[in-house]
């Protein structure tokens, strides 16, 4: 299904409200100015709530991409879009697109 592309100030968070940043952008091609973000990079959580171990199996630390864009890919890479599907580590939630650049689409 087609979705807006995630760019470096998109805003993510974990389902316990952490920030969650990308590791890595790609530098060669932009939207509005800002880095595309591809599947191919993890996302650091800053703030998870979510308690500790003994308390619960928190807080998020980091995310993978599980899903992506099928048809757009920069560098062989998946783009990541509004619908893509994450897992955060260490506690197996999902991550929640929030805000994103409302430019381009891809799917």
């Amino acid at each position: 299904m087609p979705g807006y592309l995630l760019d470096q100030s998109s805003t993510v968070l974990c389902l316990h409200g952490g920030q969650a940043q990308p590791v890595m952008v790609s530098p060669r091609v932009k939207v509005g100015g800002q880095p595309v973000v591809t599947q191919a990079g993890p996302y650091t959580i800053a703030g998870c709530t979510l308690p500790p171990p003994t308390a619960s199996n928190g807080p998020c630390v980091t995310a993978q991409w599980v899903t992506a864009a099928t048809r757009v890919k920069v560098g062989g890479m998946p783009v990541l879009l509004q619908d893509s599907q994450a897992l955060c580590t260490p506690t197996g939630t999902a991550l929640n697109v929030v805000v994103t650049q409302v430019r381009v689409k891809g799917t």
